[in-house]
Formats: structure tokens, C-alpha cells, sequence
């Protein structure tokens, strides 16, 4: 008698991890706290369907919704063993989805949701917020702008990009690992200042403590929102922008060093090779602050730390000799008189294109011109015309100014000294990256935020949303790896294609994951018995596991109970 045989092989990959992970941050069961289902919902629970969804997005590197129903119908046994219930490819169709984004746009919910995720984040993981980064991105899309909707044009943050239809996220993220906090979505036209208001005060919420530093860029120290974060309790660090501090006040800041009256601080940094290198100098001065909110006075001393940097006054520096020299190029070209070229007869008409050579440049003020009238033959049959020639003179009592000025920004705290030094405060600035790269993971690859293909204003929301879990989960997959190492001392080769003796104590998330490809389950089918078997994971594969606190059985688990063919 001749038994049936049946063959199923589903590519594993990274999914038992992704799942344990959530597992252990607690999304599904918090999904499923906060979100609960209408009466009507059958199969996986809402926490368990996002949990796999975003697994597919961060393994796959694509959040479309159309695409993850086939996806999931190639791994059923997976999604099965891992959840430990039945899963069907029908728990993750298109429609399924989409209504679980319109519940994450539900504000008071998703509010509830956050704060609830960040006291288990902050318990289990064991992390100590003491400050939080404020900054927002923009995400494009195809969309239809209609009159105080979400998707509406606005500059993109984008480099290579100017106004598209957008929407705008406001990420604040806990220092230093660059976990989001909170995320807020807004209409893409929204200007930046407006936001931290509503973005601090739900950080406050959210972790339900005050006495944080807030750190921003120059949109962050609108007199308002520094009113705002005194009057709470906590503390901000921003750079203060020529609006807010015009150049006439930061001259008379400096007056004193140009006098040689102020002695300056400095401030070092350890460089690629270990060595420390000299970054900044500065000095603080302190401004009394009263500001109108809400119908009271605010008022404090706020310390201004006025500080050059020396890469930045350099660079700056050499910049400023680059528009000198093609200035003077330029009006020793009006000197030129050949066929094609304009020659310029009236003083007035060569007095403006001179101006706006030294516009164009920005060497106003630093280049002297002056101008002779010379007789000089112009015309085919040789007769002399008065025209005006242009000579241009480096004014270098100028030039020595404007190069002191170089490299000198101010920043402004309400961070007690013994809070916050002057070199603290210096370097707090400068890690900066922090933000960024939380809100270039959320815009690349795996979650690629943009473009997006939703139409409905709610279901964005919604996915930005999960999109921003996706952002914790690879945020605290990298921190805890880079934790555990530092710990031991060690680092972490065999990540890397291409060079298996390549070590790192600062694996990315990104190269963790790519550590877990090629893993094959087999499901081998003789008549009424099973056979199944998990491609053995190896050496690097079991180190990371162990360096997350994973156990192994995540995936041996997908072979148990029934015996491996040989």
C-alpha cells in the first residue's frame, strides 16, 4: 500500500524573533487592552494580528496591507506554533487591516495605549528617562488635499524634496537610546514651533514625571514654549535662532572676548582614534525671562552659553574666503570689454550689478568698490566712450570681523549649572543624531514610512502609528544587544556578509535580523504522521538570542513534539 508524501517548506527567518520580542514588550496584550474588538470579531485578537503585521513589515521592508495576506498564507505552521493558537491567511486580509488602523487613529485610545507601553518599556527594559529629544519629520503620499484635512502641502524635510502633499509626525524619543515616547500625527502644513507645546505636555503624560530636559532645535525655544517647560517643572536645551537673538545682541555677547576681557571655557571630545579634541569654546551669561502664559507671569533666569565651535568657524572661515575670491572674479569681469559682453557706460547701472554680486556672495560690507570713469575704444570704427571701470578692495578690518563672528552660537537653558554644564549641555547638543536616526528608521528601510498609499486620513494615522511601534521594536532589539556587550566587554563577529571575522560592540538592529535569514521549517507528511524539522540555527545565531535574552525554544519549539527525520 502506497502512502501519500507531502512536502511544505515556510521561510522562518526572523519571525520567531520579531514575535518574542513583541512578546516581551507587551504590544498584542496591550493592543488588546486598549483597543478591544467589536462583538462580531473572530480568529486572532486585534494585538495578535498587528503583532504579526508588523513583524511582515519589519521582515519584508513593506507596510502595504495587500501584501500581507499572501505572506502570512506561506506561513501558517509559523504564525501558529509561534502565537500557539490557529491562524488562518484570512485573519490578515486587506479589510482586517484597515480596520485596525482606524482604531489606532483613535486619539484617546492610542494616548492611553502609549503611556501604558512606555511604563512597561521603562520597568522591563530598565531604563532611566532623565531627557527626551523633540523633532518632527515628513512622510509624502498620494493624496487629495481638501480644506483642514491631514494631507496637505507643505515643505518637505526631505533633502532632494520642496512642497509635495504631505502629513507631519512629531517624535519625542528618550535619550539616549532614541526610544519614541510619543508620536503625534498632524496636517502636513503645520509649522514646527506650534508643536512641542502639545508634544511636551503629552510626554509628561505619558511617563507621569517631571523634571526632564527637553532638547530641541531652533523651532524648540519659541519664548512661550520655554515659559511653558519652566512653569512645569522640567528643563529645555535649544539653540536660539537670529530671531530670537539678533546678531546686534550676540555682538555685544562677544564684545567682551573681542576685548580680550572674557576668559572662555573649552570643551573636548574623544575622536575616532581615542584621543580627546578640542571642539568648543565658550562662556554663559544669564538673561532674567518673564513671559505672559495662559494668563500668568512666568518668570526665571535663564542661562545663555554662548559657544564657538572650532570645525564650524574653520569651515566657515574658508567658506567666507571661497565667496571673496569669486566676488572679486566676478567684478574683475566687468572689467572685460569683448563682443557679447555688456558694457556699462552709467555708474548707477554698475552700482546695482555690483550689489548684487556682493549679495549673491554675502560679502556685503567687505569688499570697497570704486569706480573710474575711462575713455576706451568701444565702437567698430575705433572712437573712445567713457566707461565705467570697477575696482574692488578687500576691506580687512572688516573681514577680521566678520570672521570673529564665525562659528558662535548660543544656547539657551533653564537647567540649573549642577544640573547641566556648560560641557554637558555642549555635548547633549551635539548627540543629536539620537532623534534623527530614530526618525530616518521610521522613514527607511524596514518600515519606509514614505511614500504611503492610503487614501483614508484615519488609517495614515494609523499606520504611522504602527509604524512607530516598529521604531521601538528595532530601537530596543539594538539597545539591548549593545547593552549586554558592553556589560561583558565583548563584542560580536559573524554579522557582517562577506566577513565572518568582522566584530562589532554596536550591531545595528538591522544587521541582527539580517543574522536570521535562511531558516527554513519543513513539514514532511507520510500518511497520518508528521515529520518536522528547523534548519539548525548556528553559533552567531545562537549569541544573539542569548545577547536579547531570548530563549532558543522561539524556534525549536517549531520542531517539537514530533520526531526529526535524520
Amino acid at each position: 500500500m502506497t502512502e501519500e508524501l507531502t512536502v511544505i517548506t515556510e521561510r522562518v527567518d526572523d519571525i520567531p524573533l520579531l514575535l518574542a520580542q513583541q512578546e516581551r514588550m507587551g504590544i498584542a496584550e496591550l493592543i488588546d487592552e486598549h483597543f478591544a474588538p467589536h462583538g462580531n470579531w473572530q480568529g486572532l485578537s486585534p494585538g495578535q494580528t498587528l503583532a504579526v503585521w508588523l513583524a511582515h513589515i519589519v521582515s519584508e521592508a513593506d507596510h502595504r496591507l495587500n501584501h500581507v495576506q499572501p505572506w502570512a498564507a506561506k506561513l501558517v505552521e509559523t504564525l501558529r506554533t509561534c502565537l500557539g493558537q490557529a491562524v488562518g491567511e484570512l485573519d490578515f486580509t486587506d479589510d482586517r487591516l484597515a480596520l485596525l488602523l482606524t482604531a489606532l487613529s483613535d486619539n484617546r485610545r492610542w494616548v492611553a495605549f502609549e503611556s501604558a507601553l512606555n511604563g512597561r518599556l521603562l520597568r522591563v527594559y530598565d531604563l532611566r528617562a532623565e531627557r527626551v529629544r523633540v523633532d518632527s519629520t515628513t512622510a509624502a503620499g498620494y493624496w487629495q488635499v481638501t480644506d483642514e484635512g491631514l494631507f496637505q502641502f507643505g515643505y518637505s524635510k526631505d533633502p532632494q524634496a520642496s512642497r509635495q502633499t504631505q502629513l507631519k509626525v512629531m517624535v519625542s524619543v528618550l535619550d539616549p537610546l532614541g526610544l519614541p515616547a510619543v508620536t503625534q500625527v498632524v496636517a502636513g502644513n503645520r509649522s514646527d514651533d506650534p508643536l512641542y507645546v502639545p508634544a511636551i505636555r503629552q510626554v509628561r503624560d505619558s511617563l507621569g514625571r517631571t523634571g526632564l530636559l527637553y532638547i530641541g532645535d531652533s523651532k524648540l525655544p519659541a519664548r512661550e514654549t520655554r515659559a511653558f517647560v519652566h512653569a512645569g517643572g522640567d528643563y529645555y536645551l535649544a539653540p536660539l535662532s537670529k530671531v530670537q537673538l539678533p546678531q546686534a545682541v550676540l555682538d555685544g555677547y562677544l564684545a567682551p572676548v573681542w576685548e580680550g576681557q572674557q576668559s572662555l571655557q573649552t570643551v573636548s571630545r574623544s575622536a575616532v582614534d581615542g584621543e580627546p579634541r578640542l571642539i568648543v569654546e565658550g562662556f554663559e551669561r544669564q538673561e532674567p525671562m518673564a513671559v505672559e502664559l495662559e494668563g500668568q507671569t512666568v518668570s526665571w533666569i535663564e542661562r545663555r552659553l554662548v559657544v564657538r565651535s572650532l570645525a564650524q568657524a574653520s569651515s566657515q572661515g574658508a567658506a567666507l574666503q571661497r565667496r571673496l575670491a569669486a566676488a572679486e572674479e566676478e567684478l574683475a569681469a566687468l572689467n572685460v570689454h569683448k563682443r557679447g559682453k555688456k558694457i556699462y557706460t552709467d555708474v548707477a547701472l554698475v552700482q546695482d550689478k555690483v550689489a548684487s554680486i556682493l549679495n549673491t556672495h554675502q560679502v556685503t560690507g567687505l569688499l570697497m568698490v570704486n569706480y573710474q570713469q575711462r575713455p576706451t575704444v568701444t565702437s567698430p570704427q575705433g572712437k573712445p566712450k567713457p566707461v565705467v571701470w570697477v575696482e574692488g578692495t578687500r576691506d580687512e578690518a572688516a573681514i577680521q570681523q566678520a570672521e570673529a563672528r564665525l562659528g558662535w552660537r548660543v544656547y539657551a537653558t533653564n537647567a540649573p549649572h549642577n544640573h547641566l554644564s556648560l560641557e554637558q549641555a555642549v555635548l547633549a547638543y551635539r548627540d543629536e543624531y539620537v532623534v534623527e536616526y530614530s526618525l530616518s528608521r521610521l522613514k527607511g528601510k524596514p518600515l519606509s514610512l514614505s511614500p504611503m498609499y492610503l487614501q483614508d486620513e484615519g488609517r495614515a494615522t494609523g499606520l504611522v502609528r504602527l509604524l512607530s511601534l516598529g521604531v521601538r521594536l528595532l530601537t530596543l532589539l539594538e539597545f539591548t544587544v549593545r547593552r549586554r556587550l558592553a556589560e561583558e566587554q565583548a563584542t560580536l563577529a559573524g554579522v557582517y556578509a562577506g566577513s565572518p571575522t568582522r566584530a562589532t560592540a554596536r550591531p545595528s538592529a538591522e544587521l541582527l535580523l539580517e543574522a536570521f535569514q535562511h531558516i527554513y521549517l519543513t513539514l514532511v507528511s507520510i500518511g497520518q504522521q508528521t515529520h518536522r524539522h528547523v534548519t539548525p540555527l548556528s553559533d552567531v545565531q545562537h549569541r544573539i538570542l542569548a545577547l536579547l535574552g531570548l530563549p532558543v525554544a522561539a524556534y525549536a519549539r517549531l520542531s517539537a513534539g514530533l520526531s526529526n527525520p535524520p
